[in-house]
């Protein structure tokens, strides 16, 4: 998704560029100090979402908002509390506080992924991951599961693991949705790899795998839907 970062401060724009580089399906085309600067962008640009801070000198982030496509994602990022309520009535994806963490960026910028128009494609059966310095083809049905290691996966194949850096959440989008599940901050797996379930626990590879609080209604859900 092509990105813009609008905002007069330095410090927020650094911190904000630092975000977007973390997060793979993000691609920074420029970072605006102003909203002259940004409506030019849009105009000479394939924008998807723009991180847009609301207080600024001329032209503030409000107006801008009502100014440009409505394709276009919006997500506010301010010190001031008291305009929340005005940004989603302009139907803002989202509302970032400064100071702004990465984990609740991460959450905003998930968000709209998920409610875009680019759908996951169900086409390809395989990914590739960097493996050694080089790229490796894993097909979908080869994962068992995948489970979070510190700032590493594990991708549990049949009959090997290979270990990558990266997120579980960008992982997680990058899959098809009808082949995995997640049902834990710490696991995803692969529906047909599933070998036994209660209402505690997946079992997958001869291993018990829990599933969490937060994800056992709609994984309980899902898995029932195939009785």
């Amino acid at each position: 998704m092509n990105c813009l970062i609008v905002d007069d401060e330095p410090i927020a724009q650094d911190i904000l560029k630092d975000f977007v580089s973390r997060v793979e399906f993000l691609n920074l085309i420029q970072t605006c100090s102003n909203s002259n600067e940004a409506f030019n962008s849009i105009q000479e640009n394939q924008i998807d979402l723009i991180f847009l801070d609301i207080n600024m000198p001329g032209i503030d982030g409000m107006a801008l908002a009502k100014i440009i496509p409505k394709e276009i994602h919006v997500i506010f990022t301010t010190a001031y509390r008291e305009f929340a309520i005005e940004g989603f009535d302009l139907e803002a994806a989202d509302y970032l506080l400064k100071p702004i963490a990465f984990d609740r960026f991460l959450k905003a910028v998930s968000k709209v992924k998920n409610s875009s128009n680019q759908p996951i494609s169900t086409d390809s059966e395989f990914i590739f991951v960097r493996q050694d310095r080089k790229m490796e083809k894993v097909g979908f049905d080869e994962i068992s599961y995948i489970e979070s290691y510190s700032d590493y996966l594990k991708i549990h194949l049949k009959g090997k693991t290979l270990v990558v850096r990266e997120s579980m959440n960008n992982f997680f989008q990058k899959l098809p949705q009808s082949k995995f599940i997640r049902f834990h901050r710490s696991f995803i797996g692969r529906l047909g790899a599933i070998e036994s379930y209660t209402h505690e626990y997946i079992q997958i590879a001869g291993k018990a795998l829990t599933i969490s609080r937060s994800y056992k209604n709609e994984v309980l859900e899902r898995l029932q839907s195939f009785e």
